[in-house]
């Protein structure tokens, strides 16, 4: 607690404007994953496979994150940004149009934290922005399209995410790979300790 602490105030976060969404915000911001394992849907069950790979982003896919975040902006979702030394090294991004059957769900459309500053508590703090973020939109869940490598998976998992209930085609067409995952947004920590 006290590290994740210290690492809060080390660590300025604030929602991005469509202005500075640019490709020199992300000078200092390193995207590459290097992959080995990931869980993968073999005979109706999820398995860890060996799939080695590189996840980094091509100029294109760059320039289209870019214009997917400005849109977030734009359309009233969120998109916060995580600065150490006015440097960006993280960022979470959660779209306002409700999903799903019942309409319950906002989707965490992205989250990513620079290869330099991973497993140093950034993307829990990010994550438990977001959830705070959708629960006061009235959302009930925040929807994941998540990568399936192994690290990955395990943080969700640490933030309590579970296999999703609905599943989004549109997600599964995009990235046939991902794990659909959903968080459940619960009362905050004063009314669940009241009850």
């Amino acid at each position: 607690m006290k590290s994740r602490q210290a690492l809060d105030e080390k660590i300025v976060f604030r929602n991005l404007t469509v202005k500075e969404i640019r490709a020199d915000l992300f000078s200092s911001f390193i995207r590459r994953q290097i992959v080995q394992r990931c869980w993968r849907m073999v005979d109706g069950s999820w398995r860890i496979v060996d799939a080695p790979f590189i996840d980094d982003w091509t100029e294109e896919q760059f320039r289209f994150g870019i214009e997917c975040l400005q849109k977030t902006v734009r359309t009233g979702g969120l998109v916060l940004g995580a600065f150490c030394q006015g440097k960006l090294k993280g960022f979470v991004s959660v779209e306002l149009e409700f999903i799903g059957t019942d309409s319950q769900y906002l989707d965490l459309s992205s989250i990513h934290v620079s290869a330099d500053m991973r497993r140093k508590g950034i993307g829990a703090l990010l994550f438990e922005k977001a959830k705070d973020w959708a629960r006061e939109k009235g959302a009930g869940k925040l929807y994941i399209s998540s990568h399936s490598a192994v690290e990955s998976q395990a943080f969700y998992k640490k933030m309590g995410c579970v296999d999703a209930k609905y599943i989004s085609a549109e997600h599964v067409d995009r990235e046939p790979f991902d794990r659909q995952l959903e968080v459940v947004l619960t009362l905050d920590k004063a009314s669940c300790a009241d009850s």
